[in-house]
């Protein structure tokens, strides 16, 4: 999928984030590369991780990862709850990628929509 139509259906959160909801996630997911940036003990944990979905800790691997990622790839970071996935996002953005969004509601949003997950 092209930057531009995900950046046309994206929220922009007030502080200047661009978010995705789950269902757009899910909807779209073959044209996304889904960064979970949970720590390791979430990942497998209750909540569990969307399947494919590559694990980066926000704490400690994000600025070791993030410059060896492809800047052509489009990103959707993920969390608990969407705030550390914003986090990851406004990172991202200020190394220069344009193509990455945050998954509002993180894990627990994706859940409650009943989406198949991974433990």
């Amino acid at each position: 999928m092209h930057k531009d139509v995900l950046s046309t259906i994206a929220r922009i959160s007030p502080e200047g984030i661009p978010e995705l909801s789950v269902q757009q996630v899910r909807e779209h997911r073959d044209a996304l590369r889904i960064v979970d940036v949970r720590r390791p003990d979430e990942f497998n944990a209750e909540l569990g991780h969307i399947k494919g979905a590559a694990f980066c800790t926000l704490e400690t691997d994000l600025e070791i990862v993030l410059p060896k990622l492809s800047r052509q790839e489009t990103y959707v970071f993920v969390c608990r709850s969407g705030g550390r996935s914003a986090q990851a996002t406004a990172f991202a953005k200020a190394q220069g990628f344009e193509k990455v969004f945050n998954m509002m509601g993180g894990m627990l949003a994706w859940n409650s929509a009943g989406f198949e997950i991974e433990r």
